[in-house]
Order: C-alpha cells, then structure tokens, then sequence
C-alpha cells in the first residue's frame, strides 16, 4: 500500500468519523457545553481580579479536559464494537494502525474545537490590556498536547471495551489520578501518610501530566515535556492499535 493511499484511507475514516459526530450532535453538544463551563468560570475569575492573564484559564483546563475529553474518546472504539461496524470497517483496505491514527485525528478536531472556542478570551485580553502574547500560545499548545494524550488514552480504553460508559467511567478515573497527582495538596497529603517513601513527590515528579502542562503555560518550552506528552500519545496509540488488530484476528 502506497503512502498516498494510505493517507488517503486516513482520511476517508477520520472524516466519516468526525462527521458522524456532528450528525448526531454530539460535537456540537459537548463544545457548546465546554465553551460555557470554562468561558463562565474565567470571567468570574477575571472580573475578581482584573489580571490581563489567561494562567487562570489554562490552569482549569486539566480538570476540564479530564470529564469532556473522556466523553469524547468513549465512543470511538465502544460504539462501533456495540453496533458490530468494527469487522466492517476491518475488513477495508485500511491497516489497524491507519484506523486508529483516523479515528484519534477525527476526535482530535473535536478537542480544537473546544480550545477555538476560547479565543474570544485573549482577543478580549488584547484589546483590554497587553498579555503576553508568546506564553498565550505556548499555553495552548500545552492545551492541544494534554488533549491530544487524554484523547490517546481514552481511545485505548475504548478499545478495551465494548460498553461506553465503561471507557467513559475509566478514561475519567485514571485522567483525574493523572491530573491530582500534581495537584500540591494531595502531594503533600501522601507525602504525609508516606513520609518514609514521599509517595506524593514520587507520583507527581514520574506520573502527573501537571508539570510538563505547567511548564507550557509557563511559557516554556521544554524537550523533556514534549517528549512525555508525545512519548505517552505514541505509547497509547501503538498499545491500541495492538488491540485493534487482535479484534481483526
């Protein structure tokens, strides 16, 4: 297979995809719901405060993303193992790898779609004051990385289950570990129920998807969060394709 044809397949799946969820509403339902969760609670915040800053912003999209990007990412693999699509679309001229990178593209879009949905906020910044406008987009391309990994382990889990609320419930259990396992008030707690082996320090310096996200709203760009957040994307796309293709088998 030729990589034209492969890209080609890549794109016939991921727009079948993505426009299935906007026939039935979903994407349209979950943005609508994002952009006024996150878009209310900045603007209490700044109208609290009056900080020309989108940090406040970025720093509620973890647990934001921890719900939405699971509701998301739960249909992907489930919905087409409970409706019997999946041995059809397995049977196509298209490899495992090639559906699973299509389907995570087109839910991808979907997850842009959310942060687009934002920009109404630095332009009201701009136009208010003088943010700073590299750490802006260095924060959301921290935003679009940590989706893009939220995405790739909801897929997984998807994968794993033919039940959605199953892939739901637990792509949201282990995104809200991966997230308060940073959070330095349950690090402090289980560094103080663990004090011999500092359990919190431990999870947040090796587990947590904070601080190289923090990092990125920072404003800086550091190889060593690039690669924990491509690095674990690939892992769980290269782990669900495998489960893909043991279901072809």
């Amino acid at each position: 297979m030729s990589a034209r044809s492969g890209l080609a397949n890549v794109g016939l799946v991921a727009g079948r995809d993505l426009a299935s969820m906007f026939d039935v509403g979903i994407a349209y339902i979950y943005a609508i719901g994002f952009c006024l969760l996150a878009n209310s609670i900045f603007m209490n915040e700044f109208f609290l405060t009056g900080t020309v800053d989108m940090t406040p912003f970025f720093a509620l999209l973890p647990l934001l993303f921890a719900f939405f990007v699971p509701a998301i990412s739960m249909r992907i693999w489930a919905e087409e193992r409970k409706q019997r699509t999946i041995e059809l679309l397995l049977t196509l001229p298209i490899s495992p790898g090639q559906a699973v990178v299509a389907k995570f593209l087109a839910s991808l879009a979907v997850v842009s779609l959310f942060l687009a949905s934002s920009l109404p906020i630095p332009i009201m910044l701009g136009v208010l004051g003088d943010p700073d406008v590299g750490q802006v987009v260095s924060g959301y391309l921290g935003a679009f990385l940590f989706g893009a990994l939220f995405l790739a382990l909801g897929g997984l889990l998807s994968a794993l289950s033919a039940d959605q609320i199953v892939a739901f419930v637990g792509a949201t259990l282990v995104g809200f570990l991966l997230v308060l396992s940073g959070d330095p008030r349950v690090v402090a707690v289980l560094d103080g129920l663990f004090a011999n082996r500092a359990l919190g320090s431990f999870l947040q310096d090796n587990l947590s998807v904070l601080p190289p996200y923090q990092a990125f709203v920072r404003g800086v760009l550091e190889l060593s969060s690039l690669v924990y957040f491509l690095g674990l994307t690939a892992f769980f796309l290269f782990t669900t394709t495998l489960v893909v293709r043991h279901h072809r088998d």
